[in-house]
């Protein structure tokens, strides 16, 4: 009898399969697209994967939950939201990846940051899978009643999904300390245990010291890495920098305390320009300002008047500089702005966020040959801490800032030689895209392998 599966699939063939299967899923589509464009070169003699349909089933999540959210505002009105867990493979570890709340979240968006977080979880060389969750509730403007009663309705649903051991959810976009306390808190009330189904934890109640800095320090650790391996060092270099949260404002620390100079921040309403550069004090200000006060990143400007704010949802990728780092949200650098980046000189690109740059846009900083480092490299400190705070949990134990950031430092430069053994070309030029997806997608393959068709 014919086998049922087709050893000699091309890869439009097989994306054809995944538009279909996912109809109007754009950005799950994208992420799929990016990764099995460097997989069916890899697995092209390895039987093993083909015969087993390895990349088929990495590409359809375990499961996708969705449920209703129900919560009361403070003026007694009765809301309705929309949540989900895209539990995505767990071959190597217990699903792990952030929850999300913002009005952009879509069952495609979760189920692109899940498939990507599989692969970035493979390269921390931890044992963790690939999941990603959230809402379309957007926690600005909400008070800390209200953000708190939808954080305790959405963990009465969660809660069913999750556990130390199958799944541990951490923060993303809109959800940070304040919403990790109010789900933990939600959780421990209902299964009457206290253990680490959640990072990203205060550290009066089992977070880690390093996890607030480690997405932000990561990306600029690996940056560190890409410049030494070609010679260069980010020391007297200019950086834009979008986002002006967690991840962007930790970034622009790590920059400024190894040499750089940073020009830039941004959010949604567009970024200032400070020629002077971001120094410490201006670092600590944003923070402040944007955790505490919840302001916008436009009032940079009427307390260090020699900074420009540029509206209406600008975007800094036409400031000259010599590094990029893409630290706000999905799709927000396309093929213009990475050709207008290229010719202004940038010599490196590190992603902060998850899939920053729009697939042509990657293209353009491939075929230029600029050093460019994937979010699923390069923003992997996060993720890698997280399972490190999961570590100590189960352990009971915890580690002070400074092993934890050795800790970190190492395992940014175990990914950073993992992207390098696959991604070399021989012409002294790494594709760090394709090292990236290879290194990542061999861990996870093997061990699926491993497991039989289950």
């Amino acid at each position: 009898m014919a086998s049922v599966y087709d050893r000699h699939v091309d890869l439009n063939g097989f994306m054809e399969g995944v538009k279909k299967r996912n109809p109007g899923q754009t950005e799950f589509i994208q992420a799929v697209q990016e990764v099995a464009q460097d997989i069916f070169e890899f697995i092209e003699d390895k039987e093993e994967y083909h015969q087993a349909q390895i990349l088929r089933r990495i590409a359809e999540p375990d499961r996708v939950v969705s449920f209703r959210v129900c919560w009361e505002d403070d003026n007694h009105n009765i809301r309705v939201q929309r949540g989900w867990r895209v539990q995505c493979n767990n071959a190597i570890g217990p699903y792990k990846g952030g929850i999300r709340f913002h009005p952009s979240v879509t069952e495609s968006v979760l189920k692109f940051l899940a498939f990507e977080q599989t692969f970035k979880n493979s390269l921390t060389g931890l044992p963790m899978g690939g999941g990603k969750g959230g809402a379309n509730f957007n926690p600005k403007g909400k008070s800390d009643a209200e953000v708190m009663r939808f954080c305790q309705s959405f963990m009465t649903e969660l809660y069913r999904h999750i556990g130390p051991d199958t799944d541990v959810p951490a923060g993303d976009i809109g959800v940070g300390g304040r919403e990790i306390g109010y789900m933990f808190g939600q959780y421990k009330r209902i299964v009457n245990r206290w253990e680490g189904v959640l990072t990203g934890k205060g550290l009066e109640y089992g977070g880690s010291a390093m996890r607030p800095e480690a997405t932000g320090y990561g990306a600029v650790y690996f940056l560190q890495n890409m410049l030494k391996h070609g010679g260069k060092d980010i020391e007297g270099h200019t950086a834009v920098i979008s986002g002006s949260g967690n991840v962007a404002t930790h970034a622009a620390e790590k920059i400024t305390q190894l040499g750089g100079k940073v020009l830039t921040l941004s959010d949604s309403g567009g970024f200032i320009y400070d020629p002077d550069g971001i120094d410490q004090e201006k670092i600590d200000w944003v923070k402040h300002h944007k955790t505490h006060t919840r302001g916008r990143i436009s009032d940079y400007v009427d307390h260090f008047p020699g900074a420009s704010f540029h509206g209406d949802g600008a975007r800094p990728w036409g400031v000259a500089a010599d590094l990029a780092l893409p630290c706000a949200t999905q799709n927000e650098l396309n093929e213009e702005e990475a050709k207008e980046l290229v010719g202004n000189g940038v010599i490196a690109v590190s992603e902060g966020a998850n899939m920053p740059t729009t697939l042509e846009g990657v293209h353009v900083f491939q075929e230029a040959k600029v050093m460019y480092a994937p979010g699923k490299a390069a923003n992997a400190g996060g993720v890698a801490v997280s399972g490190l705070e999961m570590s100590q949990n189960s352990e009971r134990i915890s580690w002070n800032h400074g092993r934890l950031g050795e800790m970190l430092t190492e395992l940014m430069e175990g990914i950073h030689g993992k992207c390098v053994e696959f991604g070399d070309q021989g012409d002294g030029h790494v594709d760090y895209v394709k090292g990236a997806n290879i290194a990542g997608f061999k861990k996870v393959a093997d061990a699926m392998l491993a497991f039989g068709v289950v």
